[in-house]
């Protein structure tokens, strides 16, 4: 661990104090300003919707924004009535939705609520996601200041970086879950003390809670983590097995308190997901297994970085990527990981576990510039349907690469810091009352040659600079021992560093404009149409493809009234899993006629078919408000239910006496 507090800035060298407390203690002004940075970035990128915060929705996923407002007024909706917020009935009616087995993000929609009920799901959905990245670049600044580095400034950047990648922003057009990351480094933290002796069930503890928590917020990001940590544990084994082999049973059973408390906390949610009503079974074609990451990608800047261009959404970006890191910081973080390796066992462990990720998240079939080629990827050795992987997208593999580089940068820019330091004092202490022993010699009190980080991790419990045991933990330290840099070179590398990540700033994320629903809806006007127990019909009826818009009225009255399909993953006749509710005769009547802007002929046969759908939703009333297609809808509905009525802005079909 590299002490990073104020007193340490000011050149205190006090040796004696808890390091629990220096982790711990209120931040200093550097943190704060750090932190505030980070808002204001988040801020920033969330620009576009403030504009007019409740008409604007991503341009790049409206779909996936509109069903993430869905789901901050399901949270609300749960809370306010007291309901299960595993399972919802207001969409998908009658069968309704597993809310575990789809991306729910309960973990912050249900504490969000009080948000969501004052200023509606449009406001709660903008703050939240700019909070978001700011927060993950929050804990990763504390991560790095805390754990892996004596500069704050290699912390800031590093944090920036893990917080404001571009493969997250990338994320946060419309995805709010995966920038959702401001957990994962406390877990990274906690599973390295969990070998700190005596304080084995402390730890356990901890990491139990965190994990419990994270699993509702974004299950697939806690999964990366855990295969990352699973990759990374046994890699600072090899390099420190003489270290590690004294608290190998304490990692154990702190792993183990961890893993029972998680499961005690989240294993009825978990039985749900896979058990519940709703719930399914791998994904109909593995229509995620097929998803690899773009070799193109690593070296591409992303469309919302301000050296990037929409023209690569053409190509590469049609299917979803994560990297976008561009040439010249891929060069970097090899460049970082060649001169580092030898003196740092975080650099060696970094760089590793992202090469390997990297290869691992190309999938099934190697895609090169948005195309197939002909060559294997190392998913094709894996059956296609092996549980847990055939519901895993190989390209979010690479995601961990994204993090391995963000501790790359932040070890480069530390190790340039150190570089224009004077020598430490030779009874071991850092200049500027930075830590520069992070572990004792195992023999008794000495600090070890390398200083702070001599070869990259400690030991799991530190030594203070006397030789005194720490209170602190696992201590992840710095490269070796620095010599001072000339002036000059130290700007150039600091330079180089600036000039591979100016590139991929972001851009504020690209907005839209969508209509508020009709005032019909918005009024309440609806109310005497919908008794309780029945369904409103909005048409376009929802879907992944159609209804963006009808969804949103579910979404910006509160759910207060359930609406047929949406906008989800729910199984399908045979349990295996698809997007949004299996066809029903009159949907694709609807999606046929939007699609052609023409009504087809109606048929006897079709308007059976539509009682008998009306009679499945429960419906009392179909709506048609302004749309596009709204024409040749309305001659559909006609032609299948009769002459509508005209109220206040929208056409509306009483269904009660043909479906009672």
């Amino acid at each position: 661990m590299v002490d990073n507090s104020s007193d340490a800035e000011a050149g205190s060298t006090e040796v004696g104090r808890s390091r629990q407390w220096r982790v711990f203690r209120a931040p200093a002004r550097v943190d704060v300003l750090a932190i505030g940075a980070y808002v204001l970035l988040g801020v920033f990128v969330c620009a576009n919707y403030w504009v007019d915060v409740n008409h604007r929705v991503s341009s790049h996923l409206p779909t996936d924004h509109s069903w993430f407002e869905w789901l901050f007024a399901h949270g609300a909706y749960s809370v306010q009535h007291l309901e299960n917020p595993l399972f919802s009935a207001r969409q998908n009616a009658p069968d309704g939705v597993n809310m575990m087995a789809n991306t729910s993000l309960l973990g912050v929609t249900l504490p969000l609520a009080p948000l969501t009920w004052l200023f509606g799901p449009q406001v709660t959905y903008a703050l939240y996601l700019g909070g978001a990245l700011a927060a993950t670049a929050a804990t990763s600044y504390w991560m790095l200041s805390r754990y892996l580095v004596s500069s704050r400034g290699a912390a800031f950047v590093g944090g920036a970086f893990l917080g404001f990648a571009p493969g997250i922003i990338h994320h946060a057009n419309g995805q709010p879950n995966f920038v959702s990351n401001f957990l994962l480094p406390l877990i990274v933290v906690r599973v390295f003390r969990l070998g700190e002796p005596g304080r084995w069930l402390r730890n356990g503890l901890v990491l139990g809670l965190l994990v419990a928590y994270q699993i509702f917020i974004n299950e697939e990001m806690l999964l990366l983590t855990a295969l990352a940590c699973a990759v990374a544990v046994p890699l600072y084994a090899a390099f420190r097995w003489s270290v590690l082999r004294h608290r190998v049973w304490n990692l154990l059973r702190g792993l183990g308190v961890g893993g029972a408390l998680a499961l005690l906390l989240a294993g009825y949610p978990i039985w749900y997901q896979f058990n519940g009503p709703q719930s399914y079974r791998g994904l109909q074609g593995g229509v995620f297994h097929n998803w690899g990451e773009d070799l193109r990608a690593f070296v591409t800047y992303s469309r919302d970085t301000i050296a990037g261009s929409p023209e690569v959404e053409k190509t590469i970006g049609v299917t979803e990527q994560n990297t976008w890191l561009g040439w010249p910081l891929v060069g970097l973080v090899v460049l970082v990981a060649v001169l580092l390796w030898r003196t740092s066992v975080v650099a060696r462990i970094a760089a590793l576990l992202g090469a390997g990720f990297a290869l691992a998240s190309l999938g099934r079939q190697i895609r090169y510039d948005g195309r197939l080629t002909e060559h294997e990827g190392p998913w094709h050795l894996l059956p296609e349907d092996l549980p847990l992987i055939e519901m895993m997208m190989p390209t979010r593999l690479s995601l961990v690469t994204v993090a391995a580089v963000g501790i790359l940068v932040a070890l480069a820019w530390n190790d340039v810091a150190r570089s224009g330091r004077r020598p430490a004092a030779a009874n071991g202490a850092a200049p500027n009352g930075a830590a520069s022993s992070a572990g004792a010699a195992s023999s008794g009190g000495a600090a070890s040659s390398g200083g702070a980080g001599g070869d990259g991790v400690t030991s799991s419990v530190g030594a203070s600079a006397n030789g005194g045991p720490a209170s602190g933990g696992a201590s992840l330290d710095l490269a070796g021992a620095v010599e001072p840099a000339r002036p000059r070179l130290r700007i150039f590398a600091y330079a180089a560093i600036v000039l591979a990540l100016l590139p991929i700033v972001p851009r504020p994320l690209p907005a839209m404009h969508i209509d508020p629903p009709p005032h019909f809806i918005s009024s309440g006007a609806w109310r005497p149409y919908v008794p309780a127990g029945r369904t409103l019909v909005p048409v376009p009826i929802p879907s992944n493809v159609h209804g963006l818009s009808t969804l949103r009225w579910s979404a910006l009255t509160g759910h207060e009234f359930p609406i047929p399909a949406g906008y989800f993953i729910g199984p399908d006749a045979q349990g295996f899993g698809v997007f949004g509710a299996p066809s029903r005769p009159t949907s694709l009547l609807i999606y046929g006629t939007m699609d052609r802007g023409a009504a087809p002929l109606v048929t006897e046969e079709n308007r059976r078919q539509a009682i008998e759908d009306l009679r499945f939703w429960k419906a009392s009333v179909v709506v048609l408000g302004d749309h596009p297609a709204a024409p040749a809808l309305h001659v559909l509905l006609a032609g299948l239910l009769g002459p509508a009525q005209r109220v206040d802005d929208v056409w509306l079909w009483d269904v009660r006496s043909l479906v009672d």
